[in-house]
């Protein structure tokens, strides 16, 4: 699927990038089409240094515990290291927060980020504070390290590559579903599908075993088609997935079974994964499916690039699925 252009709308988000800020964007900075920047450091190493922010009622709840806002806002930053391969470092925050954010919420919002460091190995290095009238905003920036020209970027995928994806989709987007829609699921599935939306589980290890593995990775944030295409349009490749392949968490199976307009909307298109998106050459994929074992992930094989454009989806009699968004707008 193409991505095409409708002079009546607004400029997209990666339109906006393209027009403003690329012009802005020094070497490092990748031409701002991947996950990261790069940085030469000491000692044959590169910083990876990667922003994204959260603001209430787009990327989480107002009600959301402070304690999960804080962890989902470190570990969407974690999903951008893993997804070029890097190590994490440490991290600057942000914070813009209405009065009615007190001492309570912050508490509980720093006792978040302080299990996660503990977790990840990443510590706070400096920041700001200010206040604002709503709705609160978070920003955070993370810096991890590499060996120099190891990097994965989105640019790397090869014809012929098979393309992966880490963990299960889609659940997140259901988890969302059940909080603002009343989808309705067993108390079991719906305890999951809830906290895999507030908790993502970034892939730091998988990504830092892909080395020499994956040519091309990203991590599915705003949908896996839509992420795909990301990696086509930089690698100037097509890619075709089977549906029937992306894979799917019991939980998830049982809310789409017989809902083809759910499975487009929430598993294809959905977001809020935070799974690793890769490919691979034919030669790779018995040492990928390896590593996956041996971390204890699984990986599934769902499709492969061509030599065409866009990212196109088989049923499971083989015909190309009609998808109307292919994933997140900002704008």
């Amino acid at each position: 699927m193409e991505r095409a252009r409708d002079p009546a709308r607004p400029l997209g988000e990666f339109e906006r990038i393209e027009r403003f800020f690329m012009p802005l964007a020094a070497p490092g900075a990748l031409g701002l089409r991947d996950d990261a920047a790069l940085i030469d450091g000491p000692d044959g190493q590169q910083l990876v240094l990667t922003a994204d922010a959260i603001v209430a009622g787009v990327h989480f709840l107002p009600d959301d515990p402070a304690d999960l806002v804080a962890r989902k806002l470190l570990r969407v930053n974690l999903s951008d290291l893993a997804a070029m391969g890097a190590a994490p470092l440490g991290y600057l925050l942000t914070t813009a927060l209405p009065r009615d954010h007190g001492d309570a919420w912050l508490e509980a919002f720093a006792r978040g980020l302080a299990a996660d460091q503990e977790e990840f190995g990443i510590a706070l290095l400096g920041g700001d504070s200010t206040g604002t009238p709503g709705p609160a905003s978070l920003s955070l920036t993370a810096l991890g390290t590499l060996p120099r020209g190891r990097a994965i970027r989105r640019g790397g995928g090869k014809i012929g590559d098979s393309v992966f994806v880490s963990g299960t989709i889609g659940d997140a987007a259901l988890g969302l579903k059940i909080l603002t829609e009343g989808l309705e699921a067993p108390p079991a599935d719906r305890s999951f599908l809830v906290g895999r939306y507030h908790l993502p589980q970034p892939r730091v290890a998988l990504g830092q075993g892909l080395h020499g593995l994956a040519h091309a990775m990203l991590d599915v944030s705003d949908g896996l088609v839509g992420d795909l295409l990301h990696i086509c349009e930089v690698s100037r490749v097509g890619a075709v997935i089977e549906a029937a392949l992306v894979p799917l968490s019991p939980a998830a199976a049982g809310l789409v079974e017989g809902r083809s307009d759910r499975f487009r909307g929430s598993i294809l298109t959905g977001g809020d994964d935070y799974e690793l998106l890769f490919t691979a050459g034919p030669e790779a994929r018995a040492d990928v499916l390896a590593l996956g074992r041996d971390l204890g992930i699984e990986i599934t094989e769902i499709g492969r690039l061509d030599a065409g454009a866009g990212v196109r989806v088989l049923d499971r009699d083989g015909a190309e699925m009609t998808i109307d968004a292919v994933g997140w707008r900002h704008f």
